[in-house]
């Protein structure tokens, strides 16, 4: 022990030890240097053993020689003189000549599957194989371009140095090659992929301008809650105890589903994600954790669930197995090459997703569009172990992340420039997204412009008409092991919402059928719902609360019911032939009108003969009618009407709703009609054409299952879906045709079993 600034004692005559030496600091390190040498040396590597022996981050350790080499090389960023960069055609490929707008790339490493030989005959769209060292000399598929290493080296692209020989990402060189010949969408796909129905366009917008786009809003998650970065979006498919990979596993466990959506404009959904059937992209901590026997994984998710998009500020994982991209995000393709083959497309949709908002972009998932099939393989835990440990840190990044620079493509190389310095990915992803956009310009890509972004602009307020709902189904999973089939709990908050929806909406029904035996029935099984259940039939049942009605004049008893019930938002009418699926409406326009207009079996037009039959007799009845309406009754009606002046308006009618807006006008045309013989499968149609144009109506009822009536029908099980608004026909006249109802409603309305 050294101690200084302590007297030194007189020495005595007798000495047994030599003169005590001078200990100052200097003299002590000058002779014992060579042991502090070797002491710091044994710390040193004693520290880093346990150090490597203890982690099991691989990807810290990753970090830790990043920055260590970072720390003696400090990285530069590329300057690039992008307008030096030509555009050159292909001239060196067999297919220079070669132009279409759609392809489908994937990457082969075994002879072609079989999934990838129903991929060619997808019509309109050309399927583009891509090799490695991997795959075989002789490969060959029918109808698919194939780019074996030899003929990926002769396209001469800059990309080709940074590329592994044995990875997928040599997928990298076939988006270049697909934008080269001509390439407007991109559907970005597995070997075991098998499209359901064999038509991308039956989900996918594969037209976002032009006569065929869908312009219709889209739902949007809410972005509300500022703390919420990621979202799971198997949820809203159905499947709640499923993730995709590239979740942050601390957020595996939000299962709720949202309590609203919100709405954006369609047409720059610039990257669509397809979830998969069957096995889904999940990671090996999913696989492995329910895997329990060898039997393939089949997970099904709601085909009917609406396509969902993320608003800026909200991620999602994104995949190279089951995805569409269009020219405006084809910047976005690129694989990075430094970090795992199981995290480098989960990486570049991170990377992608923050630079689309520059563009104005966003990402959109879709319901099922793929079946992709377990081989029950093997899933490499060790390739996701840097994807588990750095992407809730990535995420964080790239929300934090602003680019001052002027033009798109400066900041993507910003972008990376930052993530290597940050360590998710090294200077070799740096330098290869230099190569990737130069290689964009030559092969012809137009740079995107940049946007106005507005992450650090006051979010929005969400208004109440600005809530969307919509509540997805619980569809069976796996979970541990064990087949999840549902709980009571998740049910009960579903009929809590449809309550909530339609809690002041009143329902009209007419019963043709013995009342006795079915409307006890039909006021439990719809009173669980509507704000009131009113049943009205030819003959009046006063113990059963069964009013009296014409059953051909039923609208001239609707006005007594509007005032009974003044306070109620709306009034829906149905006939006992029609079963209703209320879990179907809620997405419905409670302010506008509801009819069967768009069902051509139900809403028709009838030429007039000029003789005494049924129908002219009729229309000189509505003619009379629309003579003594006011002004804009007559309009409305006769604008509706202007393209069939000399045909009557039929509708069948066994299902409509009123809005409280217009139950004033309704009671007035009842009141025009008078004792008129005017029957209400002719009045109904002239009401709602005169109250509002029917481009007007809500076409929630367009989508129902409708059919003719006949001698020979008889209430099959297969007519019902519970996918429908509504079906028609359905007889009911017993308690056993109640019964037989309830289980198939029960798809919908789980909790119906309850009744039985």
């Amino acid at each position: 022990m050294l101690v200084q600034d302590r007297a030194v004692p007189k020495p005595t005559k007798i000495r047994r030890f030599a003169e005590p030496k001078n200990l100052d600091f200097t003299s002590w390190v000058s002779e014992n240097l060579s042991r502090i040498v070797i002491s710091s040396l044994l710390i040193v590597t004693v520290a880093s053993f346990f150090f490597l022996y203890n982690t099991t981050d691989t990807a810290s350790l990753l970090c830790f020689h990043s920055q260590s080499t970072q720390s003696l090389k400090p990285l530069t960023r590329p300057h690039i003189k992008w307008s030096s960069i030509q555009v050159l055609p292909d001239k060196t490929s067999p297919y220079s000549t070669f132009l279409t707008e759609r392809w489908i790339v994937v990457s082969v490493t075994n002879h072609p599957t079989e999934e990838l030989k129903t991929l060619v005959k997808i019509r309109g769209w050309q399927v583009l194989a891509v090799g490695n060292s991997m795959t075989p000399k002789d490969w060959s598929l029918k109808g698919s371009i194939f780019l074996s290493l030899d003929a990926q080296a002769e396209l001469g692209y800059r990309v080709l140095d940074h590329l592994p020989y044995d990875s997928f990402v040599r997928k990298s060189v076939g988006y270049l090659f697909a934008i080269h010949h001509g390439a407007k969408k991109i559907y970005d796909a597995d070997d075991r992929v098998e499209v359901i129905g064999g038509d991308l366009g039956k989900r996918f917008d594969v037209e976002l301008v032009g006569e065929d786009a869908k312009q219709e809003p889209v739902l949007q998650y809410s972005h509300e809650d500022p703390n919420r970065t990621v979202v799971n979006p198997y949820v809203h498919f159905g499947q709640r105890s499923v993730w995709p990979r590239g979740l942050p596993l601390e957020n595996v466990g939000e299962i709720n589903h949202e309590e609203y959506y919100t709405e954006v404009f369609g047409g720059k959904q610039f990257i669509q994600q397809g979830v998969s059937n069957g096995l889904p992209d999940v990671d090996s901590v999913f696989y492995f954790t329910r895997k329990t026997t060898l039997e393939a994984f089949d997970v099904r998710f709601d085909e009917h669930a609406p396509k969902v998009a993320l608003p800026q500020g909200v991620m999602v994982p994104v995949n190279s197995f089951n995805t569409l991209y269009h020219s405006a995000a084809f910047w976005g393709l690129m694989l990075p090459v430094s970090v795992s083959s199981m995290a480098s497309d989960v990486m570049r949709g991170y990377w992608g997703q923050r630079l689309l908002w520059e563009l104005g972009g966003y990402v959109a998932v879709y319901p099922p569009t793929a079946h992709r099939f377990d081989r029950v393989e093997a899933y490499p835990f060790a390739e996701e172990k840097d994807l588990h440990v750095n992407v809730g840190r990535l995420i964080k990044f790239l929300l934090a992340w602003r680019s001052g620079k002027h033009s798109f493509f400066e900041t993507v190389l910003d972008l990376s420039f930052a993530m290597a310095e940050e360590g998710f990915w090294t200077e070799q992803d740096l330098k290869f997204t230099s190569a990737w956009l130069q290689d964009l310009i030559t092969v012809g890509y137009q740079q995107p412009r940049l946007m106005s972004l507005e992450l650090d602009r006051p979010r929005a307020a969400i208004g109440h008409g600005d809530r969307k709902e919509f509540v997805p189904r619980k569809l069976p999973s796996v979970h541990l092991g064990v087949e999840e089939t549902g709980t009571v709990s998740s049910e009960i908050g579903n009929l809590i919402r449809w309550r909530k929806n339609f809690g002041n909406v009143v329902l009209v029904m007419f019963c043709s059928g013995p009342v006795e035996r079915t409307a006890l029935e039909w006021r439990l099984l719809y009173g669980r719902v509507f704000k009131t259940v009113v049943i009205l039939s030819s003959l009046k049942n006063s113990d059963l609360y069964v009013e009296e009605a014409k059953h051909d004049h039923i609208y001239k008893h609707l006005p007594k019911i509007f005032d009974r019930y003044s306070s109620a938002e709306g009034f829906l009418f149905v006939e006992d032939d029609t079963v209703l699926n209320y879990w179907n409406l809620l997405q419905a326009d409670k302010t506008k009108i509801w009819t069967t207009d768009k069902v051509s079996k139900s809403w028709t037009s009838v030429k007039r003969t000029g003789k005494s039959d049924w129908f002219s007799v009729q229309a000189e009845l509505v003619k009379r009618t629309v003579s003594t309406m006011p002004a804009h009754f007559q309009v409305n009606y006769k604008e509706a009407a202007k393209n069939n002046q000399d045909a009557l308006t039929v509708c069948s009618s066994e299902v409509f709703y009123v809005p409280k807006r217009y139950v004033t006008d309704f009671t007035e045309l009842v009141e025009l009609v008078g004792d008129m013989d005017l029957h209400y499968k002719v009045a109904v149609p002239m009401f709602f054409m005169s109250m509002d144009s029917p481009q007007n109506f809500d076409p929630v009822f367009g989508s129902m299952v409708y059919k003719r009536k006949s001698s020979s029908f008889n209430s099959s099980l297969s007519l019902y879906s519970a996918q429908a608004p509504a079906v028609h026909p359905w007889s009911i006249s017993s308690e056993q045709d109640f019964i037989k109802l309830v289980g198939e409603m029960a798809e919908g309305d789980p909790l119906l079993m309850e009744l039985v």
